[in-house]
């Protein structure tokens, strides 16, 4: 029986091509970097060329796998076709595609405008969706892949001013669960990592505020900010044959955030 089990080789992504959006900085960076490390072939994807093309260079160096970079706006859809076009053309295959990019836009909702409402969405909820879309039929045609949404402990729980982004990031639950309904026939497991609270470059403006300290220290079992690498490891899972029987699921990332 002990002989049948391939153990450790289910986290082996040889061979594999990732996609990952908003991968040149913050966890999109850290899961990219996580999944060379397992083998995996990068493209990352990013609205800053220089950005795209530094991160690319050090994951490439790094880890000694292929990683290339992409630049694109993925709210719009012609140019998440081109993404998927440039990762067929480069890679050959999709296996793995990470949302990552997201922005948030704090403030009390008669401060917020709704433009910057739009903006959260446009950006959160239409680019995770588009970008899923423009891989899906190179998915469907090899019968394979695993896409990662990334969702948030806000998207299962609610905090004052943060009505934009909370409400995205349901959105983000809820369509990985009806999308991974949808491609389970074709064997494309979707799933979602909802992170706490890490140290990226999105919350660095309210990081240094005591009170946001403490209540990160209240909020959290483990009193702390999430480090980057503390990613990697759901994110290498997801995209592995380890998670071969999840599909549709939520696996949460944040230091016991959900469990107080």
């Amino acid at each position: 029986m002990i002989n049948s089990l391939p153990g450790i080789k289910l986290f082996d992504l040889n061979g594999k091509t990732a996609i990952v959006t908003g991968g040149s900085k913050g966890l999109g960076l850290a899961m990219a970097a996580g999944l060379a490390s397992a083998g995996a072939n990068i493209l990352i994807v990013n609205r800053t060329e220089r950005d795209g093309e530094i991160a690319a260079e050090e994951i490439s160096k790094g880890f000694g796998v292929k990683a290339l970079s992409f630049t694109a706006d993925i709210s719009k859809e012609e140019e998440t076709k081109a993404m998927a076009a440039y990762a067929m053309e480069a890679f050959g295959r999709i296996d793995i595609l990470i949302n990552s990019a997201g922005i948030n836009i704090r403030g009390a909702i008669d401060e917020v405008s709704l433009d910057d409402f739009k903006k959260v969405m446009n950006i959160n909820v239409t680019g995770t969706w588009l970008c899923s879309r423009a891989v899906v039929p190179h998915m469907k045609a090899q019968k394979s892949g695993a896409i990662i949404n990334l969702a948030s402990t806000l998207g299962v729980v609610g905090l004052a001013n943060r009505t934009p982004y909370t409400s995205s990031k349901g959105a983000v639950v809820q369509m990985t669960r009806a999308f991974g309904i949808e491609m389970a026939p074709f064997n494309i497991k979707v799933n979602a990592i909802c992170p706490g609270p890490f140290l990226t470059e999105m919350n660095i403006p309210v990081a240094d505020d005591p009170a946001t300290k403490q209540f990160i220290i209240g909020a959290t079992a483990l009193g702390r900010w999430g480090e980057l690498k503390e990613i990697q490891g759901a994110a290498i899972f997801l995209a592995s044959d380890a998670a071969s029987y999840m599909t549709g699921s939520l696996l949460t990332v944040d230091g016991g955030w959900t469990a107080k």
